[in-house]
């Protein structure tokens, strides 16, 4: 159930949702559960928001000529570019708040291709997961 718990936070924490896992883990850290299920359990929730986020973008351009599109044309243009300029590697900083949920679904907009996304996505967020618990074994 803490895994579980771990994952469903990391998941949200993922989407264009606020919400923060990093508690949560160092919490159940210092609980004493174990490092390595624990950086799995956040490591795939977080990275299976990001997939959410992916999906939500692929099919988002299908309503940007409604009113109620929350993005104007010029913007998702720049956007579009900037992420075409630095390439598919900028995914590997997709653990970064809010601009990391812009880039997943920015992934999703651009058809990068699905697999490549899971893996850049995963190692970036994985590293993040990863310094956390290191960072707090050192106070443990």
């Amino acid at each position: 159930m803490i895994y579980l718990t771990l994952f469903g936070s990391a998941f949200l924490a993922a989407t264009l949702l606020p919400f923060y896992s990093e508690a949560i883990l160092v919490a159940y850290l210092q609980q004493g559960y174990a490092a390595l299920a624990l950086w799995l359990a956040a490591t795939l929730g977080n990275t299976l928001g990001a997939c959410l986020n992916w999906v939500l973008g692929r099919y988002f351009l299908h309503y940007q000529d409604r009113k109620w599109f929350p993005i104007k044309a010029a913007k998702l243009k720049k956007a579009q570019q900037s992420f075409q300029k630095y390439g598919q590697w900028s995914l590997l900083f997709s653990w970064l708040p809010v601009v990391g949920d812009a880039l997943t679904l920015l992934a999703g907009v651009l058809r990068v291709n699905f697999l490549l996304f899971f893996v850049l996505t995963f190692v970036g967020k994985g590293a993040r997961y990863l310094v956390v618990l290191g960072i707090t074994l050192q106070f443990i």
